[in-house]
């Protein structure tokens, strides 16, 4: 675990968090990608205990809510996103524990303890991925579900002009990187997918689904083509992938 790296992550989200308020929420599960009304990875959630890592401003929690899950638990980084899942989340139906937290580190959550135990395209900011994942497998349940999504890894590498497509980055090229998007600093992890598949299974999931697919919103057809997740791209690499895997 990096702790200048974290503390820089989260002064960088305190900065940013007011832009990404309610961003991608779930039934979403990052840029075009499907949604989970068509995917139905989660089922039927009521009565489940339920766990966001990178809950953000609480939006997919309340989602769960929404869906009579019978404890909504969150944990973020960043004090401002926490400051606003509270809000988000003041009326909710069942009962709400929010934990500010690296993903890296069990901030006092139960063990074998949830039904499901989510991540909303915010897992690549862990600065250990196999320690989170070993974290989210203590937190689960036997045969709990772990579902999570993220910026699919060859996304970043490949450059776009006009109609032009080039790999400017190896894709065996992993660990941290500087995101460029924002003012503020901030490091982002890269791994392969064979990266986080073998992850899971050394540390004792079984996956279920694997999804490359892509979904195009007649928002996103509203959109600028110049954006980093644009239409002409997405149509050659998918922007987010998401994985569903089982306690074993």
């Amino acid at each position: 675990m990096d702790i200048n790296n974290l503390m820089r992550n989260k002064k960088s989200w305190d900065e940013v968090a007011s832009r990404f308020f309610g961003r991608n929420p779930l039934p979403e599960y990052g840029p075009m990608a499907p949604l989970e009304d068509e995917l139905n990875l989660l089922g039927n959630v009521t009565n489940w205990k339920v766990l966001d890592i990178g809950c953000g401003s609480g939006h997919s929690l309340k989602y769960m809510d929404e869906r009579q899950a019978s404890e909504l638990w969150g944990i973020d980084l960043s004090t401002k996103q926490l400051e606003a899942a509270a809000k988000t989340l003041s009326n909710s139906h069942a009962p709400v524990q929010l934990f500010e937290s690296a993903m890296e580190v069990n901030p006092g959550l139960p063990n074998n303890y949830f039904d499901l135990v989510y991540s909303i395209y915010a897992i690549g900011w862990t600065t250990d991925l196999q320690k989170t994942f070993r974290n989210v497998h203590q937190y689960l349940k036997p045969g709990g579900i772990f579902v999570f999504s993220w910026e699919h890894p060859f996304y970043r590498l490949v450059s776009q002009k006009d109609n032009h497509f080039a790999m400017k980055i190896s894709y065996h090229q992993e660990g941290p990187y500087d995101h460029i998007s924002w003012q503020q600093p901030a490091i982002m992890q890269q791994y392969k997918i064979s990266t986080y598949v073998n992850y899971l299974v050394e540390t004792g999931f079984q996956i279920e689904r694997l999804i490359e697919d892509i979904a195009i919103s007649p928002e996103d057809l509203k959109r600028q083509e110049n954006r980093w997740y644009s239409i002409a791209k997405a149509n050659m690499i998918p922007p987010t992938f998401i994985i569903k895997c089982k306690k074993i």
